[in-house]
């Protein structure tokens, strides 16, 4: 059994997502997380992860937090989902690759746009700009930024803009592929139970 600590319409929406796409049994239990956006709420003494942010999972003794991480684990331990090619498949380097961007650019760039630190800043500007064309350069190749296969960094890509939306400027194709991701069956299903999630629940077939 997994169990995810999570806290509703957060960083750990995406993880039911991924356990979802899995198919494995877990457990959610729920937590209080402070959102620094907001201001409201409070760390919670029962969750496991370091920072008693989300998300966090256990998977038979082991913790782990954070989204990269938990995605790289889960996809690794269980590759029957065909989420993520193998070690020594040779697109391996690229799907690495955008899961590093994901983190180190994207992301980056997600939080200048929303928090309006562009205008007063010329690198932040081109750093976002570069964002925003390497993105439309991969969607021009495929559905995906891998092209056919929907892998894991389309997981924590696409949840992201799906959040961050107001971050990047209009583009169609950026928003026909936010759609493609949501609209994943397991994704429609993680959203509904996200809606739930105020309660403990197990579910041991996703």
């Amino acid at each position: 059994m997994i169990t995810l600590f999570h806290a509703p319409q957060s960083r750990s929406s995406r993880i039911i997502w991924l356990l979802e796409e899995l198919g494995l049994p877990y457990e959610i239990r729920p937590v209080s997380i402070f959102r620094p956006m907001t201001g409201e709420g409070q760390p919670d003494m029962a969750n496991p992860h370091p920072d008693k942010r989300v998300p966090a999972i256990v998977h038979d003794g082991v913790l782990l937090a954070e989204s990269v991480a938990i995605v790289l684990y889960l996809l690794d331990t269980f590759p029957q989902a065909g989420l993520a090619p193998a070690p020594v498949d040779p697109r391996r380097g690229d799907y690495l690759t955008w899961i590093g961007w994901y983190a180190t650019e994207l992301e980056q760039a997600l939080f200048a746009g929303l928090s309006g630190d562009l205008a007063g800043s010329p690198q932040k500007q081109r750093a976002h700009e570069a964002v925003v064309a390497r993105l439309r350069a991969a969607l021009d190749q495929g559905p995906y930024v891998m092209g056919d296969q929907f892998t894991g960094a389309d997981l924590l890509i696409g949840s992201a803009l799906a959040f961050g939306r107001p971050a990047f400027p209009a583009d169609g194709a950026i928003d026909a592929y936010i759609e493609r991701c949501r609209s994943r069956p397991a994704a429609v299903r993680a959203a509904a139970l996200d809606d739930q999630s105020g309660l403990q629940l197990s579910y041991e077939q996703a």
